[in-house]
């Protein structure tokens, strides 16, 4: 069965328009900020009411914007089309090569629990507000501008080889886009033949966990979409750095010390112990689980969508976090090892959920490069 499928109407940037993911800022303004110094930046269409001639209006009052700026894009030659298409990915710094390919996924083979039959599986909880908001979007534009990260876990070192040989043979890119930690993002478009299919056969040829957009899998079975937008990858491509929390308006509670995670303060920093709970299984368990359930939760009395919680991926070092606690912006900043590549594997293979932002991988697709126009 082939749940990987070739873009139908596909655009492709011709250089200026990559951007972070609308999911990846632990503050609002730095995305007006980048809207600000590059117009031509996706987030001034994934994030319509941020931009800077749009601020005031909500995001549901923002569409239109965003319409209006992906056709003006489109107008200038921002993007160029093409059609069946799959699209090699590569992405390069000093330390690392990550590979990819950007296709089109089957919706219906979503699985979000054991009893679901599907070859993808999504086991991490959601903010249903940030689904809305993407399905808005999707329907509005009539385009997919981010992508689904999913982990190809059957045939992962075969894909990897192959998209390395792939991409090596491939020549000049389509475009080259370079993100804020100097990673360089290339794309090549392939067109349907021989190449295409076997890329394809691998990318699907074994479960995909969904590794990074929740939220953007969830929005497509929601807005009944056939298929959704997603860069396929390998485990050799990505690693999970931590994923802490900043918290606002609380005073920090009395923690019994330990060394399995550490609060910063005012007062400075504190390594301290969650009691686990020998009734619950290894994923509740899990240190994000511990500080939702036990420290949040418990001790602190926030629910998981209270917006005095900022959860704050791995692109932020200690060292900002602890600064917006110095600085008065935040009160507490949560520290939390990152959980590793093998666990998160194994627990989605097992079929349980992952604790609500644990995984922040990298490195991520890059927003904007390949956009899928629905039918």
């Amino acid at each position: 069965m082939t749940v990987v499928h070739a873009i139908p109407s596909a655009w492709l940037t011709t250089g200026g328009t990559g951007a972070q993911n609308y999911d990846e800022f632990a503050d609002d303004a730095e995305i007006t900020e980048i809207i600000s110094a590059n117009p031509r930046s996706a987030l001034a269409i994934e994030m319509p009411h941020k931009a800077p001639d749009s601020l005031g209006k909500t995001f549901e009052q923002s569409l239109q914007d965003a319409v209006n700026r992906l056709a003006q894009a489109k107008a200038d030659g921002a993007y160029a089309p093409f059609q069946d298409v799959v699209v090699l990915y590569r992405i390069s710094d000093r330390d690392q090569t990550s590979y990819g390919l950007w296709a089109m996924v089957d919706t219906d083979q979503i699985s979000a629990s054991a009893d679901e039959p599907g070859l993808i599986i999504r086991n991490e909880d959601v903010f249903p507000e940030k689904v809305r908001e993407r399905v808005a979007l999707a329907e509005a534009l009539g385009h997919l501008l981010s992508p689904v990260l999913l982990l190809q876990t059957g045939r992962g070192d075969e894909l990897h080889a192959a998209l390395a040989q792939a991409c090596q043979e491939a020549g000049e890119p389509q475009a080259a886009d370079v993100d804020p930690a100097g990673r360089t993002h290339e794309i090549w478009p392939v067109p349907p033949g021989e190449l295409a299919d076997r890329l394809a056969g691998l990318a699907g040829g074994g479960d995909l966990v969904v590794a990074d957009g929740n939220h953007r899998s969830l929005a497509a079975q929601t807005g009944g979409l056939q298929r959704f937008l997603a860069v396929i990858t390998t485990p050799a491509s990505v690693r999970i750095d931590p994923y802490n929390r900043l918290v606002r308006e609380v005073l920090l509670p009395d923690i019994a010390p330990g060394d399995r995670l550490r609060v910063y303060s005012r007062a400075g920093m504190r390594a301290v112990a969650l009691p686990d709970d020998p009734a619950l299984g290894f994923v509740d368990n899990m240190d994000h689980a511990l500080v939702e359930r036990a420290l949040l939760g418990g001790m602190l009395g926030l629910e998981p969508g209270d917006k005095r919680i900022t959860y704050v991926g791995g692109d932020y070092p200690e060292s900002w976090l602890m600064a917006e606690v110095d600085e008065g912006r935040a009160d507490l900043a949560i520290l939390i090892d990152p959980v590793t590549v093998p666990d998160f594997i194994q627990v989605n293979l097992d079929r349980q959920k992952m604790p609500r932002k644990s995984t922040w991988f990298t490195p991520k697709a890059r927003a904007g490069l390949v956009l899928a126009q629905l039918a």
